[in-house]
């Protein structure tokens, strides 16, 4: 008999996730005994859920909104740098009951700009991100891993961005989004972790016109996949980067773990993923 190796996507909502899709993809690719399946798992039912890990019902998967944070505490261990960002997306089970959490938006983050943006992080001087939510944390902590200089964060709430600056440490100095025109000049970086962008929201008097000719602006919002962000960075002759990469990225090492193969994410993964959006 087969042993099926399953593994899983857990969100509240979660029909839209691409991730099985993804994961589907290269489970064939690679001719796995597996599946992977996205499951609707509402916040009172997690530690139910976490506990059928425990008990073998699977070899492991991710997790999204709103879970990312409340996984955390029922983890058996925890990736330092996930510990870092506060926040797990990626479960393995481990023997004895065991589970181990990481988190691989950060690795999403730099994949996706190394593969769609080389030499981006050369000069390492200014980057701007932009929002101090959730996806901020895994952003500012892949860029000090990469030894930015100097990483502003700018968010409407002031005070929420001190209190992250403070909290990841490293050469982040927090400020209010109208202080954007105040760190232009000098950045080489700029990295929108809002929701800005979906429902045709935008930005207003973000003046990307200040930026040097050869900064790089991305998104991590990939619905539209040209967001207005970006498509004002292109009309200035701006590099940019969407935000599909990171989750394409971001899904290797899972797969990786619970599967034993790691996966390329290649145009052809990419043109079925965008073909859904």
């Amino acid at each position: 008999m087969i042993h099926v190796k399953k593994a899983f996507v857990i969100g509240h909502p979660i029909k839209h996730s691409r991730s099985p899709l993804i994961h589907g993809t290269w489970i064939a690719e690679h001719r796995i005994d597996g599946s992977y399946e996205a499951i609707d798992v509402a916040p009172e039912a997690l530690p139910a859920f976490v506990d059928s890990i425990r008990a073998g019902a699977f070899v492991g998967g991710n997790v999204t909104i709103p879970h990312k944070e409340a996984v955390f505490a029922l983890c058996d261990s925890v990736d330092p740098l996930a510990r870092t960002i506060g926040a797990v997306n990626t479960l393995v089970a481990q023997p004895e009951g065991r589970i181990h959490g990481f988190n691989t938006d950060y690795m999403g983050f730099l994949g996706n700009l190394d593969q769609n943006a080389p030499g981006w992080g050369d000069r390492r001087v200014r980057a701007i991100v932009l929002g101090a939510g959730g996806a901020a944390r895994a952003v500012l902590v892949a860029l000090r891993e990469r030894g930015f200089s100097e990483i502003v964060l700018l968010n409407r709430t002031v005070d929420k961005a001190v209190a992250l600056a403070a909290e990841i440490g490293g050469p982040v100095v927090a400020g209010a989004l109208g202080e954007f025109a105040s760190y232009a000049a000098g950045a080489g970086l700029v990295v929108n972790t809002t929701s800005i962008g979906m429902h045709d929201t935008r930005f207003e008097d973000l003046e990307l016109g200040l930026l040097p000719r050869t900064a790089l602006v991305t998104d991590i919002v990939y619905v539209p996949l040209v967001t207005p962000l970006l498509a004002d960075a292109r009309a200035l002759g701006l590099r940019t980067v969407d935000g599909l990469g990171m989750l394409l990225h971001q899904a290797i090492p899972g797969f990786e773990a619970w599967f034993g193969v790691r996966p390329a994410v290649t145009p052809e993964l990419r043109a079925r993923v965008e073909a859904t959006l």
